[in-house]
């Protein structure tokens, strides 16, 4: 799913509007009230400072790849921190009855809304459905997923045959133009056999 995470590279193009990009971002995710008086705890999945600073205005959707047709408008009243994620309340949302129907739901932000990343990153939404190429091997797929897997991330690119977890590391990339939702690599010898898991 799309969140505003951002991805640290090399700089080509990160601005760019594809048209497969999504018209909205995951920025977060309500887990659960949190008390008597309107608190929910939010899983954060932007590191955007300031995404979910009071005044800050979300839609809350079920799907966060479906059209945002029956979002749920909020405002952040208040906004703060609660273990890895954050305790936010609502305005016009006092007491649990008024946040319950939240439980589950994503939190996004029109993609309009979301900062130019900074030199040389990238955000999660700008590298899903990116065309991934080797230099040797040719056509690997597209970026399906990235995953981050404590010794760095991961590039999970699938040709639907096959997926194959990319390190995203500068040693392996050519090019990242996400203008035209490309990336090339130039993979190790050996890498794609012994990385490789068909479907």
């Amino acid at each position: 799913m799309p969140k505003d995470l951002a991805v640290r590279l090399r700089e080509t193009d990160s601005q760019a509007a594809r048209a497969d990009l999504p018209e909205r971002v995951t920025v977060g995710r309500v887990l659960k009230p949190h008390g008597l008086r309107g608190d929910v705890v939010v899983e954060v999945l932007s590191d955007v400072p300031d995404r979910l600073a009071p005044g800050s205005r979300l839609a809350a959707v079920a799907d966060p790849e479906a059209p945002a047709a029956g979002a749920i408008e909020l405002e952040v009243a208040a906004s703060r921190a609660h273990g890895a994620g954050r305790l936010l309340r609502f305005a016009g949302r006092d007491g649990r009855d008024a946040i319950e129907e939240l439980r589950g739901l994503w939190l996004t932000v029109e993609r309009a809304a979301v900062p130019a990343p900074p030199a040389g990153t990238y955000y999660h939404y700008q590298l899903v459905g990116c065309r991934v190429r080797d230099a040797e091997a040719g056509d690997l797929g597209e970026v399906v997923d990235l995953v981050e897997d404590g010794g760095g991330l991961l590039l999970l690119v699938s040709d639907g045959a096959r997926q194959v977890p990319v390190p995203f590391v500068a040693s392996f990339l050519t090019e990242v133009d996400v203008a035209s939702g490309r990336i090339e690599l130039a993979l190790p010898p050996g890498f794609l056999e012994a990385c490789a898991s068909r479907s």
